[in-house]
């Protein structure tokens, strides 16, 4: 197959589209496929060097007019998706739907979360949450990007999603159920990581990822080891929220004798390349995933990966990877988070036994069973184009 990957970011950004289009990208141009990746970038990344890759990549700049980006994909995909067999977007929806209006390609595209409520949620113009989203009608500019992500998904001939919770949720879209297809998130990690060393003193280290978002609770969290003076927490992602959090780290002092600030045992790490990531991962004790929703968390694979017991919330598609008591704590309850945290950080059996547990999950998500599961859906939706187009003909 010829192949144009569609993304709005890729390496050097970080974040789970920058980190799955080049591995699937790479692992079906090994597989034979004639890949192409279709990037906006920074730019002072535009002329990066992208020979390493056995695919090609084209990057836009992504520094121009907001009315004037969404030209530039439209154009871009119109002329590099008229020769290929099949269109796969990762985000960039609305761009790509209209273009292959143009094009009439077989179209897949991923969806790992509600775009409407996450851009509604960045600008302000709501508050409430993930479910609560899905239920309630909005003003009309919120409503209009609900119509949009629901019309862009529906031009799609499959829309692939990585849990069975997101799945039921996009069916609520109005996107035909026979549309979707799960596929998991998996894993395929390097195993020479090694733990890096960590910027603070304390004798036991929480670590969380994510974008410094307000659905990912880090406030909560920082205010569940605020009393533990021997604790400290890593930091990793960046995002609207983080002068907000470093502004309460620098202010909270705990009630201890010691008078112990926040500020030393709070490490903002930032962004940072999937490599050092891990790195910073691996130097930890527990994996916490505060947030109050996740489509099925990319990162919870890696941190099981890293034998680094997990604590997360019991929302959307993570108890489908996460058992209680299993393979990792779930919360279901925001009063309970410091229960959990002190059952766990003092008691280093029970660590161990929810990491051995959670290598025996991971081995059940693997890279090679999700390029094959995708590879599978892209030929499918070629084939059944292509036997449609040949139907109306005759």
């Amino acid at each position: 197959m010829k192949l144009l990957l569609v993304t709005g970011i890729f390496p050097p950004d970080i974040g789970g589209p920058a980190t799955y289009v080049p591995e699937i990208a790479t692992s079906l141009a090994m597989r034979g496929h004639q890949v192409q990746v279709l990037t906006t970038s920074e730019p002072e990344n535009l002329c990066c060097d992208d020979r390493s890759y056995p695919f090609q990549v084209v990057r836009m700049n992504r520094r121009v007019s907001l009315w004037r980006r969404p030209w530039d994909y439209f154009k871009s995909i119109c002329y590099y998706g008229r020769d290929v067999d099949l269109i796969y977007a990762n985000g960039v929806f609305l761009e790509t739907a209209l273009a292959n209006k143009w094009l009439h390609k077989p179209l897949v595209i991923k969806v790992v979360g509600d775009p409407a409520w996450e851009r509604a949620r960045n600008r302000g113009w709501v508050k409430d949450n993930f479910e609560v989203f899905q239920q309630q009608r909005y003003n009309l500019k919120v409503e209009i990007l609900k119509a949009i992500r629901t019309w862009s998904i529906c031009q799609a001939d499959k829309a692939i999603v990585p849990s069975n919770y997101l799945r039921s949720k996009v069916a609520q879209w109005g996107i035909p159920q026979e549309k979707l297809a799960v596929i998991y998130n998996a894993v395929d990690l390097p195993c020479d990581i090694q733990p890096a060393e960590l910027p603070l003193v304390t004798s036991i280290n929480i670590v969380t990822v994510g974008r410094l978002v307000s659905w990912k609770q880090i406030d909560k969290l920082i205010e569940a080891i605020a009393p533990s003076v021997n604790v400290g927490l890593v930091i990793i992602g960046d995002g609207p929220e983080r002068s907000r959090l470093e502004k309460m780290v620098s202010g909270k002092q705990t009630s201890d004798t010691t008078r112990a600030t926040l500020r030393d045992r709070v490490y903002f790490a930032g962004q940072l390349p999937q490599q050092e990531m891990l790195t910073l991962m691996a130097a930890c004790d527990l994996f916490v995933l505060n947030s109050t929703y996740e489509g099925l968390p990319h990162v919870v694979l890696e941190a099981m990966s890293l034998r680094l017991p997990v604590v997360a919330t019991a929302v959307g598609g993570t108890p489908e990877l996460v058992r209680d008591g299993e393979n990792g704590r779930l919360i279901t309850d925001d009063s309970l988070l410091s229960e959990v945290l002190c059952q766990l950080l003092y008691c280093p059996t029970l660590r161990q036994k929810l990491a051995l547990g959670a290598l025996d999950t991971v081995r059940q998500f693997n890279w090679l069973q999700l390029v094959a599961e995708t590879e599978a859906v892209l030929w499918k939706t070629v084939h059944s184009t292509s036997d449609a187009t040949l139907n109306s003909q005759q």
